[in-house]
């Protein structure tokens, strides 16, 4: 699907103030139906967002609302995240995720061009999008350490796993661009491609590894609790079990 031709991807302004409850109600559907977490959001923080020309949406040719992302600063403006990818159920499985993606990326080099750029991922296919704009999985110690950036956890059903392991992992892949020292995209979209299965694997291996702990405590506390579900820069490329389990 051409995404130039079906969409139009655009940074959100105050004229989009009205679509802040949608792109919140959708955050949490799809979080829950992925049965993963999501730092939860108010209509009014993405109405902040748009009125700071920190986010980007997309509309179909007919005018309907159809993904939006946006940007956050962390670490006195060292780090930044392109936070709350979505996606409207009628509209994915056709390359939308990707050129929002791309916008908000362009976006973020253009307004914090000396900062680092970070994401938070349990999917595979946002891993794909991240490696094709040139990121790299890193640890969690290559992230922020601000404070308020894993406070915005609190709210994820993964937050125990996190704590547990002392925000060194979580079920969450981290991966991080440099601008000061990084891989071209060609580079890490083409070691994407090679290790792929590989990631998958992985991925499986880690939700399984870290939920592990959580089903033995389950299974012994009758009061119940936290319930999880299975179904749910250059010179830096390090082992797959040092980005994935460094437990």
């Amino acid at each position: 699907m051409d995404t130039q031709q079906q969409f139009q991807v655009l940074v959100a302004n105050e004229s989009h103030l009205s679509f802040a409850q949608i792109i919140c109600d959708e955050m949490a559907s799809s979080a829950k139906a992925r049965g993963t977490g999501i730092a939860k959001r108010s209509p009014e923080y993405i109405q902040q967002k748009m009125r700071e020309g920190k986010a980007v949406i997309a509309f179909n040719q007919d005018g309907i609302w159809a993904g939006f992302c946006y940007i956050e600063t962390w670490s006195h403006g060292e780090y930044v995240a392109n936070s709350g990818l979505i996606v409207s159920p009628a509209f994915r499985k056709g390359g939308l995720a990707k050129a929002i993606k791309k916008k908000i990326f362009e976006l973020s080099r253009q307004t914090y061009p000396e900062a680092k750029i970070f994401g938070l991922t349990t999917g595979l296919a946002v891993m794909k999008i991240n490696s094709d704009l040139g990121y790299e999985p890193v640890t969690y110690s290559e992230l922020t350490q601000d404070e308020a950036f894993w406070a915005g956890c609190k709210s994820c059903v993964n937050y125990d796993i996190l704590m547990s392991k002392e925000r060194k992992n979580c079920l969450c892949t981290a991966m991080l661009y440099d601008p000061k020292d990084h891989y071209e995209p060609e580079e890490t979209k083409e070691f994407f491609e090679e290790k792929k299965s590989v990631f998958e694997r992985m991925l499986r291996i880690k939700q399984w590894k870290l939920l592990k702990p959580f089903f033995k405590e389950d299974n012994k506390d009758s009061q119940g609790g936290a319930k999880y579900s299975q179904s749910g820069g250059a010179g830096k490329i390090k082992s797959f079990f040092h980005y994935f389990f460094n437990l």
